[in-house]
């Protein structure tokens, strides 16, 4: 008898090996952390360079506005007599129409003596005239024939920004001040609330521009007994002590961008994490690679062992089957008769198996494809009634050579069109399960289209409609074609019911703005009811946000949020 191979520790070799090539990884994390630190060190560097323009941007577009505006005569005028209600006004009212012209936060005009004789807020309550500011270092700049500069928190209005200064002439004497301050929170909000962080900090190492709110007016350095000085002389913060903005330094890549004309440095901070996440996805794809290796070496010299056993018992077995392969001759013919029997029916179930597989697929193509049909009919069922509506309508308006109104059909018949054509696509992105961003939608028209889809069949119904809608256009976040999909539905099923009772019928829609959203409510009536009191009630919530948050704000201001039915 051959004796059996002698069974050697393979796999507790592979783990010695694994152990000794382990320190492999080091250099490979070394390697993709230099790496993605230079990615990241040339994609902030080109975010820092583009803020740090579009900042400067602003800032030149305003910087000879004061040079320029000094020498109109309507402010010289003022500065000749500041006492003279008539000079007095016409510059307000020249310094407001510029202000609103330019884009300037206010534009002021003051005498030698840093009192405001004129301003482009005097209609205000926190009007700029009659104050003094001749503490501002812009002032004392201008009075020296420097353009002044200076970036700090109004102390009168308690709002950010940059002040250009400079001084209104007569010949070589110095007679007057024009200063015109920059609002910049836009240009502060255009930061954006991503991963990096962006600050700009002043000469005192204090943040005045920031993409973290909780991080403005501190900071960043300790600041000297003279530096804490001229900020009590001169107020530039809300607060005369900043509190340290303590940043850990390991946790943030810092790079910095200096500012020479205002003295400020613009820096944009990258967490750490943002290197560290795909250094650790590298480091763990190489370990599982060196773990892959050895199980593919273990394997292998696994599988050579069992070739070898399986030589031997193949030898072993061959020399028993020599003697008895007379005994054993019938048993093999009958035993490969049942084989062949198997064979056979697996490949009959192996056939039968690929038939049901084809079936199932077709199935699954015709389910597909009846759920599409009844999808898109269900959609463009409406808009196409709508548009045979309006034809029939304009091939009678047109009998009466009403041109006019056909040509209106016609215009309602194009966006009825372009409205299925978003349907359609709608429908395909659905398909792709593409998720389309909620957008700021006007109800009113929306809900007049919902209302023009069901005219005809509200007409020959005989309902009348009763609507109690606000004036102000009421917005809300929605997709646009869903929203109108949504109010069809909903005045549909409101004109079912009617359909159940007899005349008159009533329709009653009425929507009010809340601090939550938007309530949208029709109601229905018919007789029965005592007092005329409205029928059953139901409401629509549609969630939205002001689009008009504060001043100087836009509908482009908008939050997305999504679109909800309360019932």
């Amino acid at each position: 008898m051959t004796p059996t191979l002698p069974r050697r520790p393979r796999w507790r070799s592979l783990a010695l090996l694994a152990l000794c090539l382990a320190p492999l990884l080091w250099p490979l994390e070394h390697l993709a952390e230099r790496y993605y630190r230079s990615e990241l060190a040339g994609q902030n560097r080109q975010t820092l360079d583009l803020y740090v323009a579009n900042l400067l941007g602003t800032l030149h577009r305003y910087e000879v506005l004061p040079q320029i505006l000094g020498e109109l005569p309507a402010l010289r005028a003022v500065l000749g007599a500041p006492d003279d209600g008539v000079s007095q006004g016409n510059a307000n009212r020249l310094l407001k129409n510029i202000s609103a012209q330019t884009g300037a936060e206010v534009m002021y005009l003051m005498d030698t003596t840093g009192k405001t004789l004129a301003a482009s807020n005097w209609d205000k309550h926190d009007s700029f005239v009659g104050r003094n500011f001749s503490f501002r270092p812009y002032f004392s700049e201008a009075m020296a024939g420097r353009l002044g500069r200076f970036f700090g928190l109004g102390t009168t209005s308690a709002k950010r920004g940059y002040f250009f200064a400079a001084a209104v002439r007569q010949g070589e004497k110095i007679i007057g001040v024009l200063v015109v301050k920059v609002d910049l929170d836009h240009t502060e909000s255009l930061w954006g609330n991503t991963p990096e962080q962006l600050l700009a900090t002043d000469q005192n190492g204090v943040v005045i521009l920031t993409s973290r709110p909780e991080w403005r007016f501190r900071s960043t350095r300790t600041l000297s007994e003279a530096e804490n000085k001229a900020i009590t002389a001169i107020q530039p913060y809300p607060t005369r002590d900043p509190q340290p903005l303590k940043l850990n330094p390991d946790a943030w890549l810092t790079q910095s961008h200096q500012i020479d004309e205002t003295g400020w440095t613009v820096n944009i901070l990258a967490p750490r994490t943002l290197i560290d996440r795909p250094v650790r996805t590298v480091v763990a794809i190489g370990g599982a690679t060196l773990l892959v290796l050895m199980l593919l070496l273990g394997l292998m010299m696994q599988r050579r062992r069992h070739y070898l056993e399986r030589i031997d018992f193949e030898a072993k077995a061959r020399r028993e089957l020599e003697g008895r392969v007379a005994e054993r001759t019938s048993d093999l013919e009958g035993l490969n008769r049942r084989l062949k029997e198997e064979v056979l029916e697996r490949e009959q179930a192996q056939q039968e198996l690929v038939r049901a597989q084809d079936d199932l697929v077709q199935a699954g193509k015709l389910s597909a494809l009846g759920t599409m049909s009844a999808s898109i009919s269900h959609e463009l069922n409406q808009p196409l009634a709508a548009i045979r509506s309006y034809a029939e309508n304009a091939e009678v308006l047109l009998d009466h050579q009403r041109t006019d109104d056909a040509r209106g059909n016609l215009k309602l018949i194009s966006e009825l069109t372009a409205r299925m054509a978003s349907i359609i696509a709608h429908l395909r992105a659905f398909a792709r399960r593409d998720r389309h961003a909620p957008e700021s939608v006007a109800l009113q028209p929306a809900l007049d289209d919902a209302l023009a889809l069901l005219a005809k069949r509200r007409r020959s119904m005989e309902v009348e409609l009763i609507r109690d809608l606000p004036a102000a256009t009421l917005w809300v976040e929605a997709g646009e074609t869903r929203l109108r999909q949504v109010l069809g539905n909903l005045l549909a099923n409101a004109l079912d019911a009617l359909t159940e009772k007899g005349p008159p019928r009533k329709l009653w829609l009425s929507a009010q703005s809340t601090a939550e959203g938007v309530n949208l409510s029709h109601s229905r009536q018919w007789p029965g009811f005592l007092h005329g009191s409205p029928g059953p009630r139901q409401r629509t919530f549609l969630h939205h946000q002001d689009p008009h948050p504060g001043p100087g704000a836009g509908a482009g201001d908008l939050r997305n949020t999504d679109a909800r039915l309360r019932w």
